[in-house]
């Protein structure tokens, strides 16, 4: 349904190394590399971080975010200690969340600008 999708960043620098590092757990790399835009991915770029030099810390009541397929809860644990390490705010520690239909194992962070980004997985044990 989805192609990819991006987050804008107000230092590209920055967001690249928090990123290339919250997302390594989950084997997403930097992929495409230009000017004011990056692009992290397996195969292709799914997910683009832009340059927004001006742009304002993205404030905590937007309710939006956005979320990576972990395969196992070890890569979840991984991607909140890892983005963690890299300068991001927990926004919700690595565990089981209620769910009406499925075990849902995810950790929210915020990265450096406030962008709300989860890790999740669906275990079965």
């Amino acid at each position: 349904m989805i192609d990819h999708i991006s987050v804008g960043v107000s230092d590209l620098a920055r967001s690249t190394r928090f990123y290339e590092q919250a997302l390594a757990p989950l084997g997403l790399a930097r992929l495409i590399e230009r000017p004011t835009t990056i692009g992290f991915g397996k195969a292709y770029p799914e997910f683009w971080i832009n340059l927004r030099p001006g742009m304002a810390r993205v404030p905590a009541d937007t309710g939006s975010h956005l979320c990576f397929r972990a395969k196992s809860t070890a890569e979840v644990d991984g991607f909140h200690a890892a983005a963690l390490q890299a300068g991001g705010v927990s926004d919700g520690p690595p565990g089981l969340r209620p769910h009406d239909r499925v075990r849902y194992y995810a950790a929210f962070v915020l990265d450096p600008d406030g962008n709300r980004i989860e890790a999740v997985t669906f275990p079965t044990e």
